[in-house]
């Protein structure tokens, strides 16, 4: 299923302040938090080039989003959830920043990276949602979404209709 994403970004920590407009699909066998994840991830990480990788989860090589240079070299390279350190390793080596957003038991993400031989795991950018966060905001998920979300300090406030929904976003480092 195809969602709409209309997002009013005022982004303080970033000195970002734009109305985001972009869509992204529910694959089958993707779950709601993977789905807000993503979308979120596309917002927190707004930049001139980001985009959903083209294979989207068909290409298990290439990363959720990408933020893409003037070469058209992958400048950044965004996850969703807890990637292979094996893919981490390769994303470390061809992108000059590596984020990672998950909405899974970090700890477990965390570990994978330490036990594992990852290219610059200490440079790795790793943010962790908030399940009660996203499982509210999945509750008021529909096929067009308009919201207003502000983040001042990693703490995100998602209003949606008269509703406002508050969250950290915790920062981990390996």
């Amino acid at each position: 299923m195809l969602y709409r994403f209309q997002i009013d970004l005022s982004d303080i920590d970033r000195n970002i302040y734009e109305t985001l407009d972009f869509r992204a699909a529910l694959h089958p066998s993707e779950a709601a938090p993977y789905l807000l994840s993503r979308a979120l991830a596309y917002v927190l990480s707004h930049h001139e080039g980001i985009e959903f990788s083209p294979g989207g989860l068909g290409d298990p090589e290439a990363p959720a989003l990408r933020i893409l240079n003037l070469r058209g070299e992958i400048e950044t390279w965004i996850e969703i959830g807890n990637p292979s350190a094996r893919k981490l390793h390769k994303a470390s080596k061809t992108a000059k920043t590596v984020r990672i957003y998950t909405y899974k038991n970090p700890e477990v993400l965390l570990n994978e990276i330490r036990t594992n031989d990852v290219h610059r795991a200490s440079e790795l950018e790793i943010f962790a949602f908030d399940n009660k966060f996203l499982d509210q905001v999945a509750g008021r998920l529909e096929k067009n979404n308009r919201w207003n979300l502000l983040v001042q300090q990693g703490q995100l406030d998602l209003t949606i209709g008269d509703e406002t929904f508050s969250s950290l976003m915790q920062s981990l480092k390996v």
